[in-house]
């Protein structure tokens, strides 16, 4: 053991000074103003944009990218906020090449798309700089609104909600707003406090009452935001982590990759982290490239993701996966864990090869360990309802999460839902700000009604 009470083998200050700064300085640089006239020139503005389409949010694309090119940042940081108020974020972990970016003409022709996302963010960065919220407050309705969660899906309908004169309390069980954004996210993504910066911006609106520290089912109760408001959003997030379901799996250095990321996001000393030499990774996600990437960035030596079907299969997009082999992380594919080795302490993971038998993922009996200091799970989350209150039962849940319909409005009439909580969810960003734009546009017309 080493003094400080860590295994020897993990331990924090791995790395000089110089890089800690170097390896979670901002992985994707803003654009100059000249790089992004000249990547806006390169936009055909098609009339019928099939970017637009593959857009979750539908921000006008041409629109926002040729007044980029006419010298009006402004003019196209609005048009991509009056659609997605959380455009800065979006533009820096959207997964554009899946979306707007794959449908991009340039890319069908060339293979080389218009830097959509680099340019979203070109415009919001430069707004929020110097300016403060572009839109006002519509005359004051009387009518108030709960939202549960100020992560992504709950800001985007507290913000829409007070843009129609509602006004808002929005609860979130942290200390900090922002959920994923704030807390989920890889730190060289959103670095110089960007999350807070874009809360505070959210809430420049007015009419929103933010209460941290207030968690559904331990200081606020469905039942009661019903009888005290005239509508409740859930914008709750998931609050659980998949289990691997292993005997040993509470051995000291098998963590959920969830918590390390919130941890190191929390913390301003990254060389105060405590990271293993050698890193399993298991998952195919975001989390589990954003956890491989991290580790790698504090220090770790040999760190592997290891995932139970095909690459073409991960949930992590191809950018995200190329961007992690190119940190030095090994990506291993048709692999199953099987048996955790350990003495009380993680020393290495057992995992059985897999193929694919017609779709059905089937294992071959062939089995390979990996030496492991620190194991992180991330395979998914769950939504814990039981700890949501014993009124929450009242809800409808479908596969474990809330069912809501296209309206995002679940089974009680004056409770909507968003996020990575509804059954429907894609657990992005952008989804979770379009759950939230749309339930909010549905509840206005419930109030107004």
């Amino acid at each position: 053991m080493a003094e400080n009470g860590q295994r020897a083998d993990i331990k924090s200050g791995r790395l000089d000074a110089d890089d800690y700064v170097r390896n979670f300085s901002d992985a994707y640089p803003l654009l100059n103003k000249r790089e992004a006239f000249v990547e806006s020139e390169r936009c055909y503005f098609c009339y019928d944009a099939p970017c637009v389409q593959a857009c979750p949010t539908s921000i006008d694309i041409p629109q926002f990218i040729r007044q980029i090119a006419t010298d009006n940042p402004d003019g196209s940081a609005k048009t991509i906020f009056e659609q997605n108020i959380l455009g800065g974020m979006c533009a820096r972990v959207c997964p554009t090449e899946q979306l707007c970016e794959e449908v991009c003409v340039r890319e069908v022709a060339e293979g080389k798309p218009v830097k959509i996302g680099q340019l979203q963010r070109y415009a919001t960065d430069q707004y929020m700089a110097h300016k403060a919220q572009p839109f006002e407050r519509a005359a004051p309705t009387g009518k108030k609104v709960a939202v549960v969660g100020a992560g992504p899906a709950g800001l985007s309908c507290a913000h829409r909600l007070a843009s129609h004169g509602h006004d808002v309390v929005l609860f979130d069980a942290r200390e900090k707003a922002g959920g994923l954004n704030e807390y989920g996210i890889a730190a060289y993504k959103t670095t110089n406090n960007f999350a807070q910066a874009e809360v505070d911006f959210v809430l420049g609106i007015g009419g929103i009452t933010l209460e941290t520290g207030k968690a559904l089912g331990r200081d606020v109760t469905l039942s009661q935001l019903r009888k005290d408001y005239d509508a409740v959003f859930l914008g709750a997030g998931l609050g659980g982590v998949n289990a691997l379901g292993l005997p040993g799996e509470d051995a000291d250095g098998v963590m959920d990759a969830v918590s390390y990321i919130e941890d190191l996001r929390q913390t301003d000393q990254l060389d105060t982290l405590p990271v293993g030499r050698k890193i399993v990774v298991i998952g195919g996600g975001m989390t589990a490239t954003d956890i491989a990437n991290q580790t790698k960035r504090l220090g770790a030596e040999d760190v592997t993701i290891v995932y139970r079907r095909g690459q073409d299969r991960m949930n992590a997009s191809d950018k995200e996966q190329k961007f992690a082999q190119t940190t030095g992380v090994t990506i291993r594919t048709f692999a199953a864990p099987k048996e955790l080795v350990a003495n009380g302490s993680v020393r290495a993971i057992t995992f059985e090869t897999m193929q694919d038998d017609n779709g059905k993922l089937v294992g071959t009996g062939e089995t390979f360990t990996l030496e492991a200091d620190m194991v992180f799970k991330a395979i998914g989350q769950t939504l814990h309802s039981a700890e949501l209150g014993s009124d929450f039962s009242d809800v409808e849940l479908e596969r474990g999460r809330i069912h809501v319909d296209e309206n995002r409005k679940t089974n009680l009439p004056d409770v909507w839902a968003g996020g990575d909580c509804i059954s429907d969810g894609d657990d992005l960003t952008v989804i979770a700000v379009e759950d939230g734009k749309i339930a909010a546009e549905n509840i206005n017309s419930f109030l107004k009604a």
